[in-house]
C-alpha cells in the first residue's frame, strides 16, 4: 500500500523557498531523494535526520512518483 504523501509532505513559501518538506520538519523531499540516489539506506537517512520516520521516506518517494507520472520527455536532436 502506498503512503499517503499528502499527510506527510507540506509546501510553504517561507520554508525552504517553497520546496516540499516533510511535515513538521525542515527536511526537504529533495534531500531524502538525493540521499537515496547516493546509496544511503533508509536507516542511514533516519540516523542523519532522527526526526524522520520510515513513513516519511516512503512519502518522499510517493511524492516524487506522483510529480513525475505525467512528465513527458522529448529528446532533442543533436
Amino acid at each position: 500500500m502506498r503512503t499517503d504523501r499528502r499527510s506527510r509532505i507540506e509546501i510553504h513559501g517561507d520554508l525552504h523557498h517553497g520546496a516540499p518538506c516533510i511535515r513538521g520538519t525542515r527536511v526537504p523531499v529533495r534531500t531524502i531523494l538525493g540521499s537515496l540516489a547516493d546509496g544511503l539506506s533508509a536507516d542511514e537517512i533516519r540516523d542523519a535526520y532522527p526526526q524522520l520516520g520510515a513513513e516519511d521516506i516512503s512519502a518522499a518517494l510517493a511524492y516524487a512518483a506522483e510529480v513525475l507520472k505525467d512528465d513527458v520527455v522529448i529528446p532533442l536532436s543533436a
